[in-house]
């Protein structure tokens, strides 16, 4: 945890809207999974930002969703499903001839097979 995370959520109030970083704080997720669960309509921003716009999120919402063990174990089960299916598409994306020797490991595929 970072001195600004544990800044962050040591205070006694916190603001009204939070960022994608602070509502990933409150909620205990990554920031690179809060757009996720927007986009599964799981998390509503406020307002109606664009697409590439910052998105702020409200606090008592959030407060609310971290009490939910239902909002929160789908949340969990969106992530895992996500992560799940975007490994099982580079295992079938990977061209026939490819090695399983892992990049920047310093051996060549074919001496790594001997």
């Amino acid at each position: 945890m970072n001195s600004q995370q544990e800044q962050f959520l040591n205070l006694k109030t916190h603001p009204a809207r939070l960022k994608v970083e602070e509502a990933a704080w409150l909620l205990g997720f990554s920031p690179h999974e809060i757009p996720l669960l927007v986009s599964k309509g799981l998390l509503k921003p406020l307002g109606h930002p664009p697409l590439t716009g910052t998105k702020f999120f409200s606090t008592t919402i959030i407060q609310e969703l971290r009490k939910d063990d239902k909002w929160l174990a789908r949340a969990c089960d969106c992530v895992v499903q996500y992560w799940r299916t975007v490994n099982q598409n580079r295992k079938t994306a990977r061209p026939s001839g490819a090695s399983d020797v892992p990049a920047g490991s310093g051996l060549k595929p074919s001496l790594a097979q001997s």
